[in-house]
């Protein structure tokens, strides 16, 4: 009796593990059977923002289900991205980020959610490019006598967050240059813009999604290209190497996360869409005229690239000696 009791229990589990591995498996293959939500942790009108909308319209009309943006701005884009480490891991709840995403364990001492385990890395979208921009009516044409301006007078820079690619390039810019130019968080590229704009803050280094406009119209003007090349949207523009100090111009991106335990079908599910609505020429072109570059890499491909980007940041924060953020 014993054993047959035994042997019975471990029917039961065999025939439970099943039913649950089977129920996984059917909602895998159904995803998406209601809305999705994409979290965008900074403020609405800034470049990840603009570009969550774009690729979520077009998987919209794919898969036939609502995408809602949701912008959940501030702490530089960490209160965002904890709201999806602590949701279900259905594929319900995607997180939309760019490097900060990779930058938060370099600049916090604590952070509310781990960074490597809580998260699923899905896809890198996009390769993304950042322009350093003045107010126009600064009396600076190039690096050079921006660099001559503020050895002389007191000057600012714009940053959304204080934990992201721009705040780094910035931060180390400046101990190259030998120049002190004090920070002024933003809780995205918008506001930031419009008081860059008006003059409030003098200096910032923007994604070239939302600044490709406002430097067309002479709203602002551009400096230098924070990438290996010149951009097509902007080719006029020097490259940071030809007009900063040797070492500046990390090139950028915006990806997608999951929750940690996201079924592995869910997650090859929400990345073949990605791949079918980059491969879109409708949405080739909005990525380009944006500023950048469709991507698309595997969970697998974009996971290596994650965790060599933390270290990476990691590394070059206590190399320039960035004082942590609390």
């Amino acid at each position: 009796m014993r054993r047959s009791g035994i042997r019975f229990c471990a029917f039961l589990v065999t025939a439970m593990a099943g039913l649950i591995f089977g129920a996984a498996l059917g909602e895998a293959q159904d995803y998406p059977s209601r809305p999705v939500r994409i979290i965008v942790p900074f403020a609405a009108g800034g470049a990840i923002d603009v570009l969550a909308r774009l690729v979520g319209a077009k998987i919209s009309e794919n898969v036939g289900q609502t995408i809602i943006i949701e912008n959940r701005p501030g702490a530089s884009g960490t209160i965002g991205a904890d709201a999806v480490a602590k949701s279900q891991a259905d594929g319900y709840t995607i997180l939309q980020n760019s490097t900060a995403q990779a930058l938060a364990p370099a600049f916090f001492r604590k952070l509310p959610f781990d960074t490597m385990n809580d998260f699923i890395p899905v896809t890198e979208l996009v390769s993304s490019q950042s322009v350093l921009v003045v107010y126009p009516k600064l009396p600076v044409s190039n690096v050079k006598e921006l660099v001559a301006l503020a050895k002389a007078k007191p000057l600012n820079y714009g940053v959304a967050g204080l934990a992201n690619a721009a705040n780094l390039n910035m931060e180390m810019f400046k101990r190259a240059a030998g120049v002190s130019i004090q920070a002024v968080p933003y809780k995205g590229d918008a506001p930031l813009n419009n008081d860059l704009i008006a003059g409030q803050i003098q200096i910032a280094i923007v994604p070239i999604t939302t600044a490709i406009p406002l430097i067309e119209t002479g709203q602002l003007r551009a400096l230098a290209i924070l990438g290996s090349a010149r951009s097509a949207v902007l080719p006029d523009v020097p490259t940071a190497a030809e007009a900063l100090p040797p070492g500046f111009g990390m090139a950028g991106w915006l990806g997608w996360f999951v929750p940690a335990k996201t079924p592995p079908e869910v997650v090859a599910s929400i990345h073949a869409e990605v791949r079918k609505a980059l491969k879109a020429p409708e949405i080739v072109a909005g990525i380009r005229r944006l500023g950048n570059e469709p991507v698309g890499t595997t969970p697998e491909e974009f996971g290596v690239q994650f965790r060599k980007d933390v270290d990476t940041f990691i590394k070059i924060v206590e190399e320039a000696q960035i004082p942590k953020l609390n």
